[in-house]
């Protein structure tokens, strides 16, 4: 560990604008959670109207938190995604717990893309199938040693995928609308869920939070953009309009793709079904669909590993800036890859794909990326109240109000996720206290290896 904040030789290159931006916002939250989770939200809620507006509704959570971040990516535009608001706002030890617990999320999506990219492989491809873990490694492998190309590669393999995802998935959506809609006396209410259960029983708020945090999950990555403002050419522009139109992409894609289940399925078909948008697919191309339904779910695994194998190097060259990991990780190529920070998070991945921990972490994940919002949500109001006079591009619109809900609303869904897995939880506390050890014990090394 140096001394002092590490400088890098060579600095990130401003080459992006606000097209990577909505590309990687959108291709790093439209995932495979849209094309098996409305299974879920309809289980819980049982009824049409209001499984469409729980949608909507998560839209504008969504957006209620990109107008809040996006204040904070216009007012400090530099790499490391949320830790650099922890720490403007709550200091040096913010900053790094909040980077080391971001990385561990980005990781852990890593090794599960990976997974999940080799099982829908498999699918097509059966000797895919017959070794797992070899494949996985390959993808993460090959999608890295395309991104030590530089920037500009990992600039344009985003645009193509974002844009193949949203075509495809478009394409399902226009295909539902050409097939004959299910009769409207299959829309009845399903029993047992939220729409026939007596209103504000405890039966009922459960299912209503289930659906709830089902939908929220679905809109993670809207934040996408925040880890590459370094390397924006106007970032107190251009993220703002990143940030805030990616959130607004999403959510009428979403909303889309739920009309169009809903559409050619009945209630009680989408339901039950662990994949809707395959019986979907099934019902628009008999011969086929699934098939479909596989690539959009390959094309949706490989945008989250490309996504977190741009961001998750970022927070590890912002860290090693700060003085918090070997000055080498800030080593930037020429092309404008931090390549040591890359190389980490895949060997990284390679370890949890292999030990098969990724599972056990992502369960971590669920709780720790919970207090990534909370900080940064917590980080506008102590900026607001402390720093009143910083020149910010962007306001959040609707502040207080709407930074004051995306705050409560992640603190109590932070509350429910500690409740229903505890044993995560205590993971969760047992790390962050690790963190809090390791953080006094570098400041106390790099201390000591000042000159006197």
């Amino acid at each position: 560990m140096d001394a002092s904040k590490a400088q890098p030789a060579r600095p990130l290159q401003r080459i992006l604008g606000v097209g990577f931006g909505l590309a990687i916002g959108v291709g790093g939250t439209v995932g495979v959670g849209i094309l098996r989770l409305p299974g879920t939200v309809a289980m819980s809620l049982g009824d049409s109207r209001l499984i469409i507006a729980f949608w909507i509704l998560g839209g504008l959570y969504a957006m209620l938190g990109a107008v809040s971040v996006a204040e904070l990516a216009a007012l400090f535009p530099q790499a490391g995604g949320f830790r650099v608001y922890a720490r403007q706002a709550f200091g040096d030890g913010a900053g790094f717990t909040i980077g080391w617990c971001d990385w561990l999320c980005l990781i852990s999506s890593l090794a599960y893309g990976a997974i999940a990219a080799s099982t829908f492989l498999g699918s097509l491809w059966p000797l895919a199938a017959a070794h797992a873990q070899l494949t996985a490694i390959g993808i993460v492998g090959i999608l890295t040693l395309m991104h030590t190309f530089g920037i500009r590669m990992g600039s344009t393999l985003t645009n193509i995928i974002s844009l193949t995802i949203g075509l495809m998935l478009t394409s399902l959506v226009i295909g539902c609308f050409f097939v004959t809609p299910v009769s409207a006396a299959a829309a009845a209410p399903l029993s047992g869920a939220a729409a026939s259960l007596p209103w504000m029983s405890g039966s009922m708020l459960v299912a209503v939070v289930t659906a709830l945090r089902s939908v929220l999950v679905t809109y993670d990555g809207w934040y996408s953009p925040i880890y590459m403002a370094e390397e924006n050419t106007d970032p107190t522009r251009t993220l703002p309009r990143a940030i805030i139109g990616g959130a607004v992409l999403v959510t009428g894609l979403y909303v889309a793709v739920n009309f169009a289940l809903l559409r050619v399925l009945p209630l009680s078909v989408l339901a039950r079904s662990p994949l809707p948008a395959a019986d979907a697919a099934r019902a628009i191309l008999p011969n086929g669909g699934v098939q479909f339904v596989t690539l959009i779910s390959l094309a949706t695994a490989l945008s989250l590993i490309n996504a977190s194998l741009l961001m998750a190097p970022r927070i590890l060259f912002g860290l090693a800036r700060d003085g918090h990991l070997f000055a080498a990780a800030t080593s930037v190529s020429r092309s404008g890859t931090p390549r040591p920070a890359l190389v980490i998070c895949f060997v990284a991945t390679i370890a949890l794909i292999l030990t098969g921990t990724f599972e056990q972490i992502t369960s971590l994940a669920a709780v720790l990326f919970l207090l990534c919002y909370i900080s940064a949500y917590a980080a506008v109001i102590r900026l607001r109240k402390t720093q009143p006079h910083l020149r910010r591009p962007y306001r959040a619109f609707g502040y207080p109000v709407a930074t004051g809900v995306a705050l409560l609303g992640s603190t109590l869904f932070l509350v429910a996720a500690v409740s229903e897995d505890s044993r995560s939880a205590w993971i969760a506390a047992a790390f962050l206290v690790f963190l809090a050890i390791a953080y006094r014990w570098l400041r106390r090394l790099r201390r000591s290896q000042k000159p006197a």
